[in-house]
């Protein structure tokens, strides 16, 4: 444990690689049942074998316009994995977007117009 420490990694992963073993009432197997994920010994060990320490050059601060690039780089990763509607969808989505607004439009016009004829009617009408 204080080996994994020193070279850095995270002492909080090895609850990641623990095994859940299924009810001995359930299966005569005892399975061992994982938490879920694609975590395992095996894959851990190899990804700990690339954990080298990192070199000056890779720990520097990156520049404003490395910056800016790698904004674009993730933004343009981030809209590959939208799902953007079709055509028909997108016009109905749309069509629903207007007759909402249509309706809200008409009960707010209504309810401002029958409160200014309360409120000429209560205090009068000065003309």
């Amino acid at each position: 444990m204080a080996d994994k420490k020193r070279r850095g990694e995270d002492a909080g992963d090895d609850r990641l690689h623990d095994e859940v073993v299924a009810d001995d009432d359930a299966t005569d197997a005892e399975e061992p049942v994982s938490r879920g994920g694609t975590a395992t010994r095996s894959r851990a060990k190899a990804d700990s074998a690339d954990s080298r320490p990192k070199t000056k050059a890779e720990t520097e601060r990156v520049g404003l316009f490395g910056r800016i690039a790698r904004f674009i780089r993730e933004v343009v990763a981030e809209l590959r994995k939208v799902i953007w509607p079709t055509r028909k969808e997108l016009l109905t989505y749309t069509a629903v977007v207007v007759a909402f607004v249509t309706v809200m439009l008409t009960i707010v016009a209504g309810l401002d117009f029958a409160f200014a004829k309360g409120v000429l009617w209560v205090f009068g009408n000065p003309s």
